[in-house]
Protein backbone atom coordinates (compact mmCIF):
# COMPACT_ATOMS: atom_id res chain seq x y z
CA UNK A 1 0.00 0.00 0.00
CA UNK A 2 1.67 3.73 -1.01
CA UNK A 3 0.81 6.35 1.39
CA UNK A 4 0.49 9.65 0.07
CA UNK A 5 2.98 11.48 2.90
CA UNK A 6 -0.50 12.97 4.59
CA UNK A 7 -0.85 14.86 1.04
CA UNK A 8 -4.26 13.82 0.03
CA UNK A 9 -5.29 12.67 -4.05
CA UNK A 10 -7.85 15.38 -4.00
CA UNK A 11 -5.17 17.94 -3.71
CA UNK A 12 -3.00 17.31 -6.07
CA UNK A 13 -5.21 15.87 -9.05
CA UNK A 14 -4.26 17.91 -12.14
CA UNK A 15 -6.30 19.72 -14.69
CA UNK A 16 -5.50 17.24 -18.09
CA UNK A 17 -6.46 20.29 -20.24
CA UNK A 18 -3.71 21.91 -18.82
CA UNK A 19 -0.35 20.03 -19.96
CA UNK A 20 1.71 22.28 -17.64
CA UNK A 21 1.11 21.51 -14.04
CA UNK A 22 -0.16 23.94 -11.75
CA UNK A 23 2.13 25.00 -8.83
CA UNK A 24 -1.15 26.48 -7.29
CA UNK A 25 -2.64 23.68 -6.49
CA UNK A 26 0.21 20.93 -5.41
CA UNK A 27 1.72 21.70 -2.08
CA UNK A 28 5.20 20.35 -3.76
CA UNK A 29 7.00 20.96 -0.07
CA UNK A 30 5.02 18.30 1.43
CA UNK A 31 4.68 15.68 -1.52
CA UNK A 32 8.97 16.22 -1.86
CA UNK A 33 9.33 15.47 2.29
CA UNK A 34 12.10 12.73 2.63
CA UNK A 35 11.21 11.85 -1.07
CA UNK A 36 15.02 11.17 -3.25
CA UNK A 37 15.46 13.33 -6.04
CA UNK A 38 15.81 10.88 -8.64
CA UNK A 39 12.74 9.00 -7.79
CA UNK A 40 9.60 9.53 -10.56
CA UNK A 41 6.05 9.17 -9.35
CA UNK A 42 2.61 10.01 -10.42
CA UNK A 43 0.79 13.03 -8.86
CA UNK A 44 -2.80 11.19 -10.16
CA UNK A 45 -3.93 7.89 -11.35
CA UNK A 46 -5.94 9.20 -13.81
CA UNK A 47 -5.03 9.83 -17.41
CA UNK A 48 -3.14 7.66 -19.58
CA UNK A 49 -0.56 6.36 -16.85
CA UNK A 50 2.55 7.60 -19.42
CA UNK A 51 3.07 10.69 -17.00
CA UNK A 52 5.52 11.53 -13.75
CA UNK A 53 7.19 13.67 -11.92
CA UNK A 54 10.34 13.86 -9.53
CA UNK A 55 11.27 16.89 -7.29
CA UNK A 56 14.18 18.48 -8.52
CA UNK A 57 16.15 20.94 -5.95
CA UNK A 58 17.64 22.55 -9.05
CA UNK A 59 15.79 25.57 -9.53
CA UNK A 60 16.49 29.11 -8.47
CA UNK A 61 17.48 30.02 -5.15
CA UNK A 62 17.05 26.43 -3.72
CA UNK A 63 13.43 26.28 -4.62
CA UNK A 64 12.12 22.24 -4.62
CA UNK A 65 10.02 22.15 -7.89
CA UNK A 66 8.79 19.17 -10.00
CA UNK A 67 10.38 18.10 -13.18
CA UNK A 68 7.61 16.24 -15.54
CA UNK A 69 8.88 13.28 -17.72
CA UNK A 70 6.48 11.66 -20.30
CA UNK A 71 7.16 8.01 -21.79
CA UNK A 72 6.51 7.80 -25.45
CA UNK A 73 3.55 6.68 -26.94
CA UNK A 74 2.64 3.07 -26.70
CA UNK A 75 4.95 2.81 -23.02
CA UNK A 76 3.43 3.42 -19.69
CA UNK A 77 5.21 3.62 -16.70
CA UNK A 78 6.31 1.13 -13.99
CA UNK A 79 6.54 3.07 -11.06
CA UNK A 80 8.19 0.18 -8.85
CA UNK A 81 11.00 -0.49 -11.11
CA UNK A 82 10.97 3.25 -12.42
CA UNK A 83 11.16 2.64 -16.21
CA UNK A 84 8.95 3.15 -19.05
CA UNK A 85 8.19 -0.57 -20.48
CA UNK A 86 5.34 -1.66 -22.95
CA UNK A 87 1.79 -1.38 -21.79
CA UNK A 88 1.21 -4.93 -21.48
CA UNK A 89 4.04 -5.17 -19.06
CA UNK A 90 3.23 -2.39 -16.53
CA UNK A 91 0.67 -3.44 -13.74
CA UNK A 92 1.43 -0.22 -11.62
CA UNK A 93 -1.09 2.15 -13.04
CA UNK A 94 -3.02 2.18 -9.76
CA UNK A 95 0.38 3.28 -7.87
CA UNK A 96 0.90 6.78 -7.07
CA UNK A 97 4.37 6.24 -6.26
CA UNK A 98 7.17 3.15 -4.78
CA UNK A 99 5.70 2.21 -1.13
CA UNK A 100 7.41 4.65 1.26
CA UNK A 101 10.24 3.10 3.56
CA UNK A 102 9.73 3.29 7.75
CA UNK A 103 12.15 4.96 8.43
CA UNK A 104 14.21 4.84 12.10
CA UNK A 105 13.33 7.71 15.06
CA UNK A 106 17.25 9.34 14.96
CA UNK A 107 15.97 12.71 16.67
CA UNK A 108 13.82 13.24 19.42
CA UNK A 109 13.63 15.67 22.03
CA UNK A 110 14.03 13.60 24.88
CA UNK A 111 16.28 10.21 24.24
CA UNK A 112 13.87 7.53 24.20
CA UNK A 113 16.67 5.02 23.90
CA UNK A 114 19.47 3.99 26.92
CA UNK A 115 22.98 5.64 25.68
CA UNK A 116 24.55 3.69 23.10
CA UNK A 117 21.33 2.82 21.29
CA UNK A 118 18.86 4.02 19.08
CA UNK A 119 15.46 3.37 18.24
CA UNK A 120 13.90 1.61 15.09
CA UNK A 121 10.79 2.75 13.60
CA UNK A 122 8.55 0.41 15.83
CA UNK A 123 10.09 2.07 18.96
CA UNK A 124 12.74 -0.85 19.34
CA UNK A 125 15.50 0.01 20.53
CA UNK A 126 19.37 -1.39 19.17
CA UNK A 127 22.81 -0.80 18.68
CA UNK A 128 24.07 2.61 17.24
CA UNK A 129 26.83 0.27 15.64
CA UNK A 130 24.12 -2.13 13.99
CA UNK A 131 22.72 1.19 11.59
CA UNK A 132 23.39 0.93 8.11
CA UNK A 133 25.90 -1.85 8.31
CA UNK A 134 24.53 -3.69 5.03
CA UNK A 135 22.50 -6.15 7.00
CA UNK A 136 18.35 -5.18 8.77
CA UNK A 137 18.68 -5.30 12.44
CA UNK A 138 15.57 -3.97 13.45
CA UNK A 139 12.24 -6.12 13.19
CA UNK A 140 10.90 -3.44 10.77
CA UNK A 141 14.33 -2.88 8.76
CA UNK A 142 14.05 0.55 9.06
CA UNK A 143 17.82 0.18 10.93
CA UNK A 144 19.02 0.27 6.36
CA UNK A 145 16.41 2.98 5.53
CA UNK A 146 18.26 6.08 6.66
CA UNK A 147 21.80 5.64 5.32
CA UNK A 148 22.79 8.87 3.18
CA UNK A 149 25.84 11.09 3.72
CA UNK A 150 23.67 12.80 5.85
CA UNK A 151 21.82 10.69 7.99
CA UNK A 152 23.85 7.75 8.74
CA UNK A 153 23.77 7.87 12.33
CA UNK A 154 27.79 6.27 12.14
CA UNK A 155 28.46 8.41 9.44
CA UNK A 156 32.09 10.03 8.94
CA UNK A 157 32.46 13.12 10.91
CA UNK A 158 32.85 16.65 9.45
CA UNK A 159 35.98 18.16 8.43
CA UNK A 160 38.42 18.41 11.10
CA UNK A 161 41.75 20.53 9.54
CA UNK A 162 43.62 19.77 13.13
CA UNK A 163 43.34 16.02 12.76
CA UNK A 164 43.13 16.06 9.07
CA UNK A 165 46.92 16.62 7.68
CA UNK A 166 48.67 16.28 4.79
CA UNK A 167 50.07 14.07 3.20
CA UNK A 168 47.70 11.22 4.37
CA UNK A 169 44.73 13.36 4.91
CA UNK A 170 43.03 16.22 2.87
CA UNK A 171 39.78 18.11 3.63
CA UNK A 172 37.75 21.32 3.76
CA UNK A 173 34.54 22.42 5.04
CA UNK A 174 33.20 23.23 1.33
CA UNK A 175 35.87 21.34 -0.43
CA UNK A 176 37.07 24.41 -2.20
CA UNK A 177 40.32 25.56 0.19
CA UNK A 178 43.74 24.98 -1.90
CA UNK A 179 46.23 22.16 -0.29
CA UNK A 180 49.00 24.03 1.71
CA UNK A 181 47.22 27.43 1.71
CA UNK A 182 49.13 28.09 -1.16
CA UNK A 183 48.37 31.72 -3.17
CA UNK A 184 45.83 30.51 -6.07
CA UNK A 185 48.93 32.43 -8.35
CA UNK A 186 51.64 30.16 -7.22
CA UNK A 187 49.29 27.35 -7.68
CA UNK A 188 49.97 24.92 -11.37
CA UNK A 189 47.20 25.03 -12.68
CA UNK A 190 46.28 21.14 -13.27
CA UNK A 191 44.38 19.41 -16.13
CA UNK A 192 43.68 15.99 -15.95
CA UNK A 193 42.14 14.20 -19.03
CA UNK A 194 40.95 10.70 -18.87
CA UNK A 195 39.17 8.20 -21.10
CA UNK A 196 36.94 5.74 -19.95
CA UNK A 197 36.90 1.86 -21.55
CA UNK A 198 38.38 0.00 -24.27
CA UNK A 199 41.45 0.27 -25.67
CA UNK A 200 41.72 -0.93 -28.81
CA UNK A 201 42.41 -0.44 -32.84
CA UNK A 202 39.04 2.18 -32.54
CA UNK A 203 40.58 4.89 -30.64
CA UNK A 204 44.98 4.00 -30.31
CA UNK A 205 45.47 6.44 -33.00
CA UNK A 206 43.76 9.17 -31.44
CA UNK A 207 45.66 8.32 -28.17
CA UNK A 208 48.74 8.45 -30.59
CA UNK A 209 47.94 12.07 -32.09
CA UNK A 210 46.83 14.15 -28.85
CA UNK A 211 49.64 12.30 -27.15
CA UNK A 212 52.07 12.30 -29.78
CA UNK A 213 55.32 12.67 -27.45
CA UNK A 214 55.95 16.34 -28.75
CA UNK A 215 53.82 18.36 -26.53
CA UNK A 216 55.66 19.55 -23.14
CA UNK A 217 54.34 20.30 -19.71
CA UNK A 218 56.59 23.27 -18.68
CA UNK A 219 58.82 21.20 -16.44
CA UNK A 220 60.01 19.86 -19.76
CA UNK A 221 58.22 16.41 -19.07
CA UNK A 222 55.44 15.11 -21.83
CA UNK A 223 52.34 15.34 -21.17
CA UNK A 224 50.25 12.78 -19.63
CA UNK A 225 46.68 11.22 -19.18
CA UNK A 226 44.58 8.91 -17.50
CA UNK A 227 42.82 5.87 -18.75
CA UNK A 228 39.89 3.44 -17.06
CA UNK A 229 40.39 0.78 -18.83
CA UNK A 230 37.54 -2.09 -19.44
CA UNK A 231 38.69 -5.68 -20.12
CA UNK A 232 35.91 -6.48 -22.95
CA UNK A 233 37.61 -5.69 -26.83
CA UNK A 234 41.01 -4.22 -25.52
CA UNK A 235 44.10 -4.53 -26.69
CA UNK A 236 46.72 -5.38 -23.71
CA UNK A 237 49.69 -4.61 -26.01
CA UNK A 238 48.22 -1.29 -26.31
CA UNK A 239 47.79 -0.31 -22.78
CA UNK A 240 51.32 -2.30 -22.17
CA UNK A 241 52.72 0.52 -24.56
CA UNK A 242 50.58 3.43 -22.63
CA UNK A 243 51.96 2.48 -19.83
CA UNK A 244 55.69 2.85 -20.81
CA UNK A 245 55.49 6.14 -22.10
CA UNK A 246 54.21 7.23 -18.51
CA UNK A 247 50.13 7.47 -18.87
CA UNK A 248 48.04 5.99 -15.77
CA UNK A 249 46.51 3.21 -16.52
CA UNK A 250 43.62 2.57 -13.86
CA UNK A 251 40.53 0.37 -13.80
CA UNK A 252 36.81 0.86 -15.01
CA UNK A 253 35.67 -2.82 -14.62
CA UNK A 254 35.84 -6.43 -15.86
CA UNK A 255 31.97 -6.91 -17.28
CA UNK A 256 30.92 -3.32 -17.59
CA UNK A 257 27.45 -4.61 -16.97
CA UNK A 258 24.81 -2.24 -18.81
CA UNK A 259 22.54 -2.52 -15.47
CA UNK A 260 23.37 0.33 -13.58
CA UNK A 261 21.72 -0.94 -11.03
CA UNK A 262 24.12 -3.79 -10.45
CA UNK A 263 26.70 -1.05 -10.16
CA UNK A 264 24.59 1.13 -7.05
CA UNK A 265 23.30 -1.84 -5.86
CA UNK A 266 26.59 -3.78 -5.52
CA UNK A 267 27.68 -6.39 -2.77
CA UNK A 268 31.13 -6.17 -1.49
CA UNK A 269 32.21 -8.99 -3.32
CA UNK A 270 30.74 -7.72 -6.30
CA UNK A 271 33.07 -5.34 -6.40
CA UNK A 272 36.02 -7.28 -5.99
CA UNK A 273 35.27 -9.25 -8.51
CA UNK A 274 34.79 -6.91 -11.21
CA UNK A 275 37.80 -4.03 -9.51
CA UNK A 276 40.31 -6.56 -8.41
CA UNK A 277 39.85 -9.02 -10.85
CA UNK A 278 40.16 -5.96 -13.63
CA UNK A 279 43.06 -5.12 -12.10
CA UNK A 280 44.38 -8.36 -11.93
CA UNK A 281 43.69 -8.98 -16.07
CA UNK A 282 45.67 -5.65 -16.42
CA UNK A 283 48.59 -6.47 -14.55
CA UNK A 284 48.97 -9.97 -16.13
CA UNK A 285 47.92 -9.21 -19.90
CA UNK A 286 49.67 -5.66 -20.00
CA UNK A 287 52.91 -6.56 -17.99
CA UNK A 288 52.39 -4.42 -15.19
CA UNK A 289 54.72 -4.94 -12.50
CA UNK A 290 55.12 -1.60 -9.99
CA UNK A 291 52.36 -1.92 -8.42
CA UNK A 292 50.75 1.33 -10.28
CA UNK A 293 47.00 0.74 -10.68
CA UNK A 294 45.39 1.96 -8.18
CA UNK A 295 42.07 3.99 -9.19
CA UNK A 296 38.75 3.28 -9.86
CA UNK A 297 35.99 4.83 -11.60
CA UNK A 298 32.14 2.92 -11.95
CA UNK A 299 30.38 2.07 -14.86
CA UNK A 300 27.81 4.44 -15.15
CA UNK A 301 29.72 6.36 -12.61
CA UNK A 302 27.42 4.64 -10.04
CA UNK A 303 29.09 4.62 -7.31
CA UNK A 304 28.82 1.43 -4.63
CA UNK A 305 27.80 3.19 -1.30
CA UNK A 306 30.62 2.44 1.68
CA UNK A 307 30.81 -1.41 0.02
CA UNK A 308 33.01 -0.51 -2.58
CA UNK A 309 35.18 2.02 -0.45
CA UNK A 310 35.75 -1.33 1.99
CA UNK A 311 36.49 -2.68 -0.91
CA UNK A 312 39.30 -0.36 -2.31
CA UNK A 313 40.97 -0.35 0.91
CA UNK A 314 41.49 -3.73 1.74
CA UNK A 315 42.35 -4.30 -1.75
CA UNK A 316 44.50 -0.79 -1.62
CA UNK A 317 43.33 1.30 -4.58
CA UNK A 318 44.40 4.51 -3.61
CA UNK A 319 41.33 6.74 -5.04
CA UNK A 320 37.79 6.46 -6.70
CA UNK A 321 37.18 9.17 -9.60
CA UNK A 322 33.45 8.52 -10.03
CA UNK A 323 31.70 11.30 -7.63
CA UNK A 324 30.21 14.19 -9.02
CA UNK A 325 29.94 17.66 -7.77
CA UNK A 326 27.72 19.96 -9.13
CA UNK A 327 28.12 23.28 -10.98
CA UNK A 328 29.59 25.86 -8.46
CA UNK A 329 30.72 29.09 -8.45
CA UNK A 330 33.91 27.90 -6.61
CA UNK A 331 35.11 24.49 -8.31
CA UNK A 332 36.07 21.52 -5.36
CA UNK A 333 39.63 20.01 -4.69
CA UNK A 334 39.70 15.94 -4.42
CA UNK A 335 39.52 14.71 -1.11
CA UNK A 336 39.89 12.09 1.52
CA UNK A 337 37.08 10.18 2.82
CA UNK A 338 38.28 9.72 6.53
CA UNK A 339 35.99 12.97 6.97
CA UNK A 340 32.58 13.65 5.54
CA UNK A 341 32.17 14.71 2.07
CA UNK A 342 31.98 18.30 1.31
CA UNK A 343 29.40 18.55 -0.95
CA UNK A 344 26.03 16.81 -1.74
CA UNK A 345 25.46 13.68 -3.19
CA UNK A 346 24.38 14.48 -6.30
CA UNK A 347 23.79 11.65 -9.14
CA UNK A 348 25.66 8.56 -8.76
CA UNK A 349 21.80 7.34 -7.61
CA UNK A 350 22.74 9.23 -4.29
CA UNK A 351 24.61 5.97 -3.07
CA UNK A 352 27.96 8.08 -1.72
CA UNK A 353 29.97 6.47 0.99
CA UNK A 354 28.72 7.66 4.33
CA UNK A 355 31.06 6.15 5.97
CA UNK A 356 34.92 7.19 7.00
CA UNK A 357 37.30 5.85 4.68
CA UNK A 358 41.73 6.02 4.02
CA UNK A 359 40.69 7.10 0.14
CA UNK A 360 40.99 9.91 -2.22
CA UNK A 361 37.95 11.12 -4.17
CA UNK A 362 39.16 12.18 -7.28
CA UNK A 363 36.19 14.12 -7.34
CA UNK A 364 34.28 15.22 -11.02
CA UNK A 365 33.28 18.65 -11.65
CA UNK A 366 31.14 19.79 -13.39
CA UNK A 367 31.57 21.73 -15.93
CA UNK A 368 29.74 24.57 -17.23
CA UNK A 369 28.35 23.84 -21.10
CA UNK A 370 26.68 27.60 -21.68
CA UNK A 371 27.43 28.68 -24.78
CA UNK A 372 27.20 32.73 -23.64
CA UNK A 373 27.80 32.29 -19.97
CA UNK A 374 27.64 36.33 -19.47
CA UNK A 375 23.63 36.17 -20.93
CA UNK A 376 22.64 32.24 -20.90
CA UNK A 377 20.21 30.85 -18.82
CA UNK A 378 21.07 28.53 -16.28
CA UNK A 379 21.58 24.84 -17.58
CA UNK A 380 22.76 22.35 -15.24
CA UNK A 381 26.58 20.71 -15.60
CA UNK A 382 27.53 18.28 -17.12
CA UNK A 383 30.42 15.75 -15.89
CA UNK A 384 31.18 13.71 -18.54
CA UNK A 385 32.28 16.06 -21.66
CA UNK A 386 30.01 14.07 -24.09
CA UNK A 387 27.59 14.45 -21.86
CA UNK A 388 27.04 18.10 -22.72
CA UNK A 389 24.41 17.85 -24.93
CA UNK A 390 24.15 20.91 -26.57
CA UNK A 391 28.06 20.75 -27.57
CA UNK A 392 27.19 20.37 -31.79
CA UNK A 393 30.46 22.31 -33.05
CA UNK A 394 33.94 22.76 -32.49
CA UNK A 395 33.71 26.06 -31.98
CA UNK A 396 31.32 25.10 -29.00
CA UNK A 397 33.68 23.06 -28.29
CA UNK A 398 36.32 25.11 -27.85
CA UNK A 399 34.31 28.03 -26.04
CA UNK A 400 33.29 25.39 -23.26
CA UNK A 401 37.52 23.96 -23.04
CA UNK A 402 38.37 27.80 -22.73
CA UNK A 403 35.56 29.16 -20.49
CA UNK A 404 35.53 26.54 -18.01
CA UNK A 405 39.47 26.62 -18.20
CA UNK A 406 39.10 30.32 -16.77
CA UNK A 407 36.42 29.21 -14.22
CA UNK A 408 39.32 26.92 -12.45
CA UNK A 409 42.00 29.72 -13.00
CA UNK A 410 40.67 32.55 -11.90
CA UNK A 411 39.23 31.15 -8.63
CA UNK A 412 41.23 28.66 -6.62
CA UNK A 413 42.55 26.48 -9.55
CA UNK A 414 41.12 22.99 -8.25
CA UNK A 415 41.92 20.49 -11.37
CA UNK A 416 40.06 20.53 -14.49
CA UNK A 417 38.93 17.39 -15.45
CA UNK A 418 38.37 16.93 -19.23
CA UNK A 419 36.79 13.66 -18.57
CA UNK A 420 35.93 11.47 -22.20
CA UNK A 421 35.20 8.24 -24.14
CA UNK A 422 36.90 7.93 -27.15
CA UNK A 423 34.34 7.78 -29.70
CA UNK A 424 32.84 11.25 -28.97
CA UNK A 425 35.98 12.76 -29.73
CA UNK A 426 36.39 10.45 -32.61
CA UNK A 427 32.65 11.43 -34.16
CA UNK A 428 33.64 14.86 -35.54
CA UNK A 429 36.81 15.53 -36.48
CA UNK A 430 36.65 18.75 -35.52
CA UNK A 431 36.30 17.97 -31.96
CA UNK A 432 40.02 16.14 -32.06
CA UNK A 433 41.22 19.27 -33.87
CA UNK A 434 40.03 21.78 -31.10
CA UNK A 435 41.33 19.62 -28.12
CA UNK A 436 44.82 19.56 -29.45
CA UNK A 437 44.63 23.57 -30.06
CA UNK A 438 43.34 23.89 -26.56
CA UNK A 439 46.54 21.77 -25.33
CA UNK A 440 48.90 23.76 -27.29
CA UNK A 441 47.44 27.05 -26.50
CA UNK A 442 47.89 25.84 -22.61
CA UNK A 443 51.49 24.90 -23.20
CA UNK A 444 52.28 28.51 -23.82
CA UNK A 445 51.62 29.40 -20.54
CA UNK A 446 53.92 28.64 -18.29
CA UNK A 447 51.45 27.82 -15.28
CA UNK A 448 49.34 24.75 -16.87
CA UNK A 449 50.37 20.78 -16.62
CA UNK A 450 48.36 18.18 -18.26
CA UNK A 451 48.71 15.54 -15.98
CA UNK A 452 48.09 12.01 -13.93
CA UNK A 453 45.27 11.45 -11.51
CA UNK A 454 48.02 9.63 -9.66
CA UNK A 455 50.32 13.55 -10.22
CA UNK A 456 47.28 15.49 -8.56
CA UNK A 457 47.66 13.57 -5.59
CA UNK A 458 51.27 13.49 -5.35
CA UNK A 459 51.25 17.15 -5.73
CA UNK A 460 48.55 17.65 -2.73
CA UNK A 461 50.25 15.71 -0.91
CA UNK A 462 53.29 17.77 -0.86
CA UNK A 463 51.91 21.27 -2.13
CA UNK A 464 54.67 22.97 -4.25
CA UNK A 465 54.87 26.71 -5.65
CA UNK A 466 54.97 26.92 -9.46
CA UNK A 467 58.53 28.53 -9.12
CA UNK A 468 59.81 25.11 -7.29
CA UNK A 469 58.22 22.92 -9.92
CA UNK A 470 60.83 22.42 -12.13
CA UNK A 471 62.49 19.99 -9.38
CA UNK A 472 59.40 18.65 -8.11
CA UNK A 473 60.66 14.87 -8.05
CA UNK A 474 57.70 12.86 -8.40
CA UNK A 475 56.32 14.50 -11.83
CA UNK A 476 59.85 13.45 -12.95
CA UNK A 477 59.30 9.96 -12.83
CA UNK A 478 58.87 8.78 -16.57
CA UNK A 479 59.50 12.18 -17.32
CA UNK A 480 60.88 11.63 -21.34
CA UNK A 481 60.63 8.07 -22.96
CA UNK A 482 62.07 7.02 -25.70
CA UNK A 483 62.66 3.56 -27.28
CA UNK A 484 60.03 1.07 -29.03
CA UNK A 485 57.31 -0.65 -27.64
CA UNK A 486 57.59 -4.29 -25.90
CA UNK A 487 56.24 -6.25 -28.63
CA UNK A 488 55.52 -5.21 -32.16
CA UNK A 489 53.52 -8.20 -33.18
CA UNK A 490 51.45 -9.60 -30.00
CA UNK A 491 49.70 -12.56 -29.53
CA UNK A 492 46.22 -12.12 -30.83
CA UNK A 493 44.31 -15.11 -28.38
CA UNK A 494 41.60 -16.51 -30.01
CA UNK A 495 39.49 -17.52 -27.04
CA UNK A 496 36.23 -19.11 -25.29
CA UNK A 497 34.98 -19.02 -21.66
CA UNK A 498 31.69 -20.87 -20.12
CA UNK A 499 30.68 -17.56 -18.81
CA UNK A 500 30.02 -16.18 -22.29
CA UNK A 501 28.93 -18.84 -24.04
CA UNK A 502 29.03 -18.53 -28.13
CA UNK A 503 31.81 -15.95 -28.32
CA UNK A 504 34.80 -15.73 -29.63
CA UNK A 505 37.20 -12.99 -28.47
CA UNK A 506 40.19 -12.02 -29.52
CA UNK A 507 42.71 -11.08 -26.51
CA UNK A 508 45.77 -9.65 -27.86
CA UNK A 509 49.29 -9.37 -25.46
CA UNK A 510 52.79 -9.48 -25.44
CA UNK A 511 52.34 -12.25 -22.88
CA UNK A 512 51.43 -15.86 -23.28
CA UNK A 513 48.04 -16.79 -24.38
CA UNK A 514 46.11 -18.12 -21.46
CA UNK A 515 43.68 -21.40 -21.72
CA UNK A 516 40.25 -19.16 -21.59
CA UNK A 517 39.27 -15.76 -22.35
CA UNK A 518 39.61 -13.84 -18.82
CA UNK A 519 36.28 -13.21 -17.29
CA UNK A 520 34.69 -12.51 -13.73
CA UNK A 521 34.89 -15.95 -12.58
CA UNK A 522 37.79 -16.81 -14.11
CA UNK A 523 39.74 -13.17 -14.36
CA UNK A 524 43.59 -15.20 -15.03
CA UNK A 525 42.08 -17.27 -17.58
CA UNK A 526 43.48 -20.15 -16.36
CA UNK A 527 40.21 -22.49 -15.92
CA UNK A 528 37.39 -22.14 -13.66
CA UNK A 529 38.07 -22.25 -9.69
CA UNK A 530 35.57 -24.82 -7.67
CA UNK A 531 33.18 -22.54 -6.15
Amino acid sequence: MVTQSSTNAAEVRVKRQDEDLDPDSINVEELCKDRPGDEYFRLSTDGDCREVVRCDDAGENGITRLAKVRCPTGLYFDVLRQTCDWKTNVKTCDLLGKPRKVLPILKTDEPICPEGKLSCGNGECIDKELFCNGKPDCKDESDENACTVELDPNRAPDCDTTQCVLPDCFCSADGTRIPGNIEPQQVPQMITITFNGAVNVDNIDLYEDIFNGQRQNPNGCQIRGTYFVSHKYTNYSAVQDLHRKGHEISVFSLTHKDDPNYWTQGTYDDWLAEMAGARLIVERFANITDGSIIGVRAPYLRVGGNKQFEMMADQFFVYDASITASLGRVPIWPYTLYFRMPHKCNGNAHNCPSRSHPVWEMVMNELDRRDDPTFDESLPGCHMVDSCSNIQSGEQFGRLLRHNFNRHYNSNRAPLGLHFHASWLKSKKEYREELIKFIEEMLGRNDVFFVTMLQVIQWMQNPTELNALRDFQEWKEKCDVKGQPYCSLPNACPLTTRELPGETLRLFTCMECPNNYPWILDPTGDGFSKK
